[in-house]
């Protein structure tokens, strides 16, 4: 029989954790903790070559400030080419990635196509866009062209892969209704497969204009065009406060795509 004071004592509940066995739990943990250890132990680190270059460090970031915007024309044409990269990348990227999503998509093509698709969207994502475009510098030069050659494989690598895996993830009774009314192939994918993952292209082709606006000013160091140029040129001659300038222009440009994209991802949905 229950007492009184037993009845009245409040029920907790705890979270379970994630490994159930105690045993494996804390093995685990303590296989990340000899695991840490070795991998700061074991990397060469030099620390006098660290300590040395702290100063020079401190030089840099004392010579950034106050930033110097006198030679706005540079920055302006240094931004400029990289919205055009940016915006011609994300457009030719992600009007190639959707074919490519279609053949990746295991419910609407077939298997060969499938695999032929996967392989590509793969392809596309196994190398960082720097790597990439220190390979389309050296086929097509220095300049713009291969920041959009280069931007454009990135995109078709991850909204390709998004997209496929929506396309995997629709309703297939639209599906099956337009195969019943006899629609064809292309019909059905117009009618019955775009419609669903509209939104989400949508959102997946202003994240990836976000992520190619970031990434032009990367991929300009190695010569593939845009504001990275002017940013490489800047450090090379010492102007760390115009690279500084370049910089806070760069998280500014950032934040305004970023609310831009917003604004439209809310209006869409």
């Amino acid at each position: 029989m229950t007492r009184p004071d037993q009845a009245a004592a409040p029920r907790t509940w705890r979270k379970p954790p994630f490994i159930a066995n105690p045993v494996l739990r804390y093995g685990l943990w303590l296989v990340v903790i000899v695991y840490l250890v070795w991998a700061f132990g074991s990397l060469p680190f030099n620390w006098a070559r660290i300590s040395e270059g702290l100063p020079r460090a401190a030089r840099i970031f004392g010579g950034g400030f106050p930033p110097s915007f006198e030679r706005s024309g540079l920055l302006i044409t240094g931004f400029k080419e990289s919205f055009q990269i940016a915006i011609l990348a994300t457009l030719m990227g992600v009007a190639l990635s959707i074919p490519f999503a279609v053949m990746a998509a295991k419910n609407v093509a077939p298997k060969p196509i499938y695999l032929l698709g996967r392989a590509v969207i793969i392809v596309s994502r196994s190398f960082h866009p720097v790597i990439v475009a220190i390979l389309f510098v050296a086929a097509v030069g220095f300049g713009p062209l291969a920041g959009i050659l280069t931007l454009t494989i990135y995109s078709i690598g991850f909204v390709g892969k998004l997209l496929a895996e929506e396309i995997e993830e629709i309703d297939w009774g639209q599906v099956e209704a337009m195969k019943a009314a006899g629609a064809g192939y292309l019909a059905t994918l117009i009618y019955a497969v775009f419609p669903q993952i509209l939104p989400r292209q949508v959102g997946l082709s202003m994240y990836q204009l976000d992520s190619n606006l970031r990434a032009s000013a990367v991929v300009g160091i190695v010569g593939a065009g845009g504001i990275g140029g002017t940013l490489m040129n800047a450090f090379g001659r010492y102007d760390y406060d115009f690279a500084f300038a370049i910089l806070l222009m760069i998280i500014a440009v950032i934040l305004v795509s970023e609310g831009i994209s917003g604004w439209v991802r809310k209006k869409i949905w």
